[in-house]
């Protein structure tokens, strides 16, 4: 098993709003991968290995007159992950149809109930992109399809993909982390079509998909696009999210360059999400 281990910035910002917002969008852009908002600001999460002294250097807001910023960070290893999501983690409902919550919490009287084990994995339904990706899992039929859920984290794409119908599916994250708790949340939901694999892109060499979900950063989808179409079946759906409003034309631009044609955007805090067609 990687020892991956994680630096955890806590800030603390008022006022609260627009400051998180703002704040978040900037971390996201210095690459830290999730956050989680609590009552006095939020907690930001990037890999040690992509961590270095000025990381925080073109975080413009925190030099701003408007708002009063305090932070403290600290390493959280994998063993200690749990302690640090029991304290952080709230169960989410996403349009009163999909819960996403811990073993901890009591059940919700939803449609498709999930529960994901809080470890050292994104993807709990927090973060925007990731709540963009389960509403449009939830407005498109996946019965029956095939499914790539490409970066999965913990899985939580994939399983709601399997609740919808879809089979056979692929979770695919090259994190080992990540790999071994996708299947760990595969098996805490009684899911049996789908497949967790560790890699990246190149594992997706001759595979098919009708629905492929890519939930990852701007540059690694503009990286690996082109080995994303080359997978998705005519007809097929494309979903991508983990960029921003200013991020879209360059990845509309090189889908469209594989003549994918643009069918919808969500929106959540600055954040975005698109659907195109095949």
């Amino acid at each position: 098993m990687s020892n991956t281990i994680y630096i955890g910035y806590h800030f603390k910002v008022s006022p609260m709003q627009p400051g998180v917002e703002i704040l978040i969008a900037e971390l996201g852009y210095a690459g830290f991968e999730s956050f989680v908002e609590n009552e006095d600001g939020v907690t930001a999460y990037i890999q040690k290995e992509d961590w270095q002294d000025n990381i925080l250097e073109n975080i413009q807001i925190l030099n701003s007159g408007e708002f009063k910023i305090t932070f403290n960070f600290s390493e959280i290893e994998q063993t200690n992950w749990n302690e640090a999501w029991e304290k952080n983690f709230n169960p989410i409902v996403v349009d009163n149809v999909c819960a996403v919550r811990a073993p901890f919490h009591d059940k919700f009287d939803t449609k498709y109930d999930i529960i994901i084990e809080p470890k050292m994995s994104f993807g709990t339904g927090h973060h925007e992109t990731t709540h963009m990706m389960i509403q449009h899992i939830l407005k498109n039929d996946l019965n029956g399809k095939s499914v790539l859920d490409m970066g999965c984290g913990t899985g939580v794409l994939a399983i709601l993909a399997e609740l919808k119908g879809a089979r056979p599916i692929d979770a695919v994250d090259y994190d080992n982390w990540c790999y071994l708790n996708s299947l760990e949340n595969v098996t805490r939901n009684n899911c049996a079509h789908i497949t967790v694999i560790e890699g990246d892109a190149n594992v997706l060499k001759d595979k098919k998909y009708d629905v492929i979900i890519a939930n990852i950063n701007r540059n690694i989808l503009l990286q690996d696009m082109a080995s994303y179409i080359s997978c998705l079946n005519e007809n097929g759906m494309l979903f991508l999210s983990g960029f921003y409003n200013d991020d879209i034309s360059l990845i509309q631009t090189e889908c469209e360059k594989h003549l994918l044609k643009f069918e919808e955007k969500l929106e959540r805090n600055n954040w975005v999400s698109l659907k195109f067609l095949n």
